[in-house]
């Protein structure tokens, strides 16, 4: 006789039952996705912790009390993967839209004493501001750039990419690619 559960898996909704089933399915999802949603389903189906471990190719249960104890708090959200160890992340959402919204500040010469964002002047401006980032690196204001789309540029400043300054007859033009998002994939 099996021991009482500390942590029951709640009913699941309509919805979550189908996301569940679906991505149990899904060949283009990350394999530990896929491998959450059909320990979630064999536990749904009357499975044992051990049981459902066991019908994936896991051999301990206890990971399957805990996504079970993840998902009756988190629902969906506990499907998807985690900080997994090292250093804690540091750097957040709010501080990379900081720092985004910084580059696409234009420099003042008198304030930040440049004409066009470099790494160490965007560091040092972004260190000297109020709301600043007191510790920033210029290696992670390198990465948070890149992720966003941000290359630089031969004139010795950052731009998204896809967008590009013209000149014309009338004067600077900005120039967007719509086939930006393909042609990085």
């Amino acid at each position: 006789m099996s021991r009482r559960l500390k942590a029951p898996l709640r009913e699941l909704t309509v919805e979550e039952r189908n996301e569940l089933e679906k991505l149990s399915r899904a060949s283009s999802a990350p394999a530990a996705w896929v491998i959450r949603a059909k320990l979630l389903l064999a536990v749904v189906s009357g499975a044992n912790y051990t049981e459902a471990a066991q019908s994936v190719g896991r051999k301990s249960g206890d990971a399957v009390s805990q996504l079970v104890e993840r998902f009756n708090a988190e629902g969906l959200q506990a499907i998807e993967l985690r900080h997994g160890g090292g250093p804690a992340v540091r750097y957040g959402s709010q501080e990379r839209e900081r720092i985004l919204a910084e580059v696409r500040r234009a420099p003042d010469r008198e304030r930040d004493g440049t004409a066009t964002w470099s790494l160490s002047t965007l560091q040092r401006a972004l260190r000297q501001a109020e709301d600043g980032l007191p510790q920033i690196s210029t290696y992670t204001i390198q990465g948070v750039l890149q992720e966003a789309g941000w290359s630089w540029q031969e004139s010795r400043s950052w731009c998204e990419t896809g967008q590009v300054i013209r000149k014309r007859k009338s004067g600077k033009v900005t120039v967007n690619d719509p086939d930006t998002a393909a042609k990085k994939a």
